[in-house]
């Protein structure tokens, strides 16, 4: 995930015309870091948040068939409040890897045993568990997230 994030960074920055001085520039700015080998997924993260608020935009022709959006509305809830605290610079790893190491660490001690993948999980209780762990994660985090788009 970390590769694509830097990918996505020197496609934003060819976009604006910035060369590499200014990238680093900007990346020191906006983490206090200029090298992207020093950065985590947050870090990457603003910097990408920076590079479209100048007006990069990206482009959804890379999107393939593993980042399709779950199948259930539930499960996309979890990945939309997962993103949120990503977009808020909240986790060291934005990723889907990121969100399967949180749902293990946070619940394999209580269900016994959590499914490789998040998109994997089926009981409505489960999920409801990573839902309302994310809420109030977001709610510590401050960020201010619309229900009136989601519900579950």
């Amino acid at each position: 995930m970390t590769r694509a994030l830097q990918q996505e960074i020197h496609v934003g920055c060819r976009q604006l015309g910035l060369d590499g001085d200014a990238r680093r520039a900007l990346q020191l700015v906006e983490t206090g870091k200029a090298s992207m080998k020093d950065m985590d997924g947050a870090d990457l993260l603003k910097v990408i948040k920076q590079l479209k608020k100048d007006g990069f935009k990206t482009s959804s022709k890379g999107t393939t068939k593993k980042n399709k959006a779950a199948t259930r509305p539930d499960l996309r809830l979890v990945h939309v409040l997962w993103g949120k605290l990503g977009e808020a610079g909240e986790l060291r790893d934005p990723s889907r890897a990121g969100l399967n190491r949180f749902i293990q660490a946070r619940f394999g001690n209580v269900w016994g045993s959590v499914p490789a993948d998040v998109d994997m999980l089926r009981q409505w209780s489960q999920i409801n568990a990573v839902i309302q762990a994310l809420k109030a994660w977001d709610d510590r985090a401050d960020i201010d997230f619309d229900w009136s788009e989601h519900r579950a």
